[in-house]
């Protein structure tokens, strides 16, 4: 087992971390039970309440499941693909229709409250998306996908808004997951050059439309 002994800093993080690459690295295939707490608290050399804490982190993100009065199994090898085995039918659904509604308001507020800088970091966002797209970089598309998203929410400059937004980061980082194929690169038809092309021309009823649009495809998509 590759865990090594964790300096007293950082502790749960210090172990998450070491979990995480335990996991990654194949050392605990998928479906296997971890050692126990008070095993891992002695392999690591912390105390059973950090083992507990950081167990307790992997298994929100989907990469471990605690089964009451059996063990810790693992259910994934990284937080994306835990989340597309979490999130999916109505649940994805509910996701993007609650993204659709904040999302479509958003870009409508970004495209006339937008400022030149923010309009210069979601066209850097916006490259970054389309060269994991075209790379078929998964993890790297997701992840530059939802900040686009939460970075046109922000650019609204309605501060409950993007906390609203903010608050379903986790959530809205699982629909993207989910609606993206991790074999075959991301579906090419879900693009978001309309989005950006709008707020930089400062048109909120396209860039309402386009934020509709894309999202309305998405969930006509789970009908199929």
């Amino acid at each position: 087992m590759p865990l090594a002994t964790t300096q007293r800093t950082g502790l749960v993080d210090q172990v998450i971390a070491q979990l995480r690459a335990t996991v990654q690295q194949g050392e605990w295939p998928i479906g296997t039970r971890i050692p126990t707490e008070p095993e891992l608290a002695a392999t690591l050399g912390v105390g059973r309440n950090t083992i507990r804490e950081a167990v307790r982190a992997l298994s929100h993100s989907g990469l471990l499941e605690v089964r009451q009065g059996d063990g810790t199994y693992v259910r994934a090898t990284s937080e994306v693909s835990g989340a597309i085995r979490r999130l999916c039918g109505a649940e994805l659904r509910e996701v993007l229709q609650v993204r659709r509604m904040l999302e479509v308001e958003g870009a409508r507020l970004a495209a006339t409250g937008r400022t030149d800088v923010e309009l210069a970091r979601l066209r850097e966002l916006h490259d970054e998306r389309d060269a994991a797209q075209r790379e078929a970089r998964f993890d790297d598309f997701v992840r530059v996908d939802a900040e686009f998203h939460l970075t046109v929410v922000a650019c609204a400059h309605n501060t409950l808004l993007t906390e609203l937004y903010r608050g379903l980061t986790e959530a809205v980082t699982a629909s993207v997951a989910a609606t993206t194929h991790a074999e075959l690169g991301p579906a090419e038809h879900i693009q978001h050059r309309g989005i950006l092309s709008a707020i930089a021309d400062r048109d909120p009823v396209r860039a309402a439309a386009e934020a509709a649009e894309f999202l309305d495809e998405l969930l006509a998509g789970l009908e199929g």
